[in-house]
Parts: C-alpha cells; sequence; structure tokens
C-alpha cells in the first residue's frame, strides 16, 4: 500500500493536535515523549518543505528593453 504525501497543512494541523495533547498534561511520561518525538519529526519534515519552497520562489524583474530576468528570491532585512 502506498501512502499519499500529506500536505503541509495536514502535518501542521497533526503538530497542532500533538502540541494541544501535550499542553493538556493528560499523558503519562512514555506518551509524552513519544509525542514529543512525532512532533519533532513532523516539525522537521514541515521546515524541510519550506526550504524546498523558499528554493523554487522566484521574483520576475522586468528590464527596461522589455526582456524578463528571472532571480532568486532573497529576503531583504
Amino acid at each position: 500500500m502506498s501512502k499519499e504525501k500529506e500536505s503541509f497543512e495536514e502535518k501542521m494541523e497533526k503538530l497542532e493536535k500533538i502540541v494541544s495533547e501535550l499542553e493538556k498534561g493528560d499523558l503519562n511520561l512514555d506518551d509524552s515523549v513519544k509525542k514529543f518525538e512525532d512532533g519533532i519529526k513532523i516539525s522537521k519534515e514541515c521546515n524541510k518543505i519550506l526550504e524546498e519552497a523558499e528554493k523554487k520562489i522566484t521574483i520576475l524583474v522586468k528590464k527596461d528593453d522589455d526582456d524578463v530576468e528571472e532571480n532568486n528570491f532573497t529576503i531583504e532585512e
């Protein structure tokens, strides 16, 4: 069976659910540690998705001669 790839939003929903469960404090230590580990794993997966998306973002800059130049996206601070 092949599992469909989860979207970023689905992963974030799972992460939010885990955080909510941990914040309630109703879990025993073993379950809390397991949930924390799952949360870290999902967090890393989300970060990877964001990094990949950032690499794909480009800015199209119109030149004076109506040519279009593609530049990599950079965050200006």
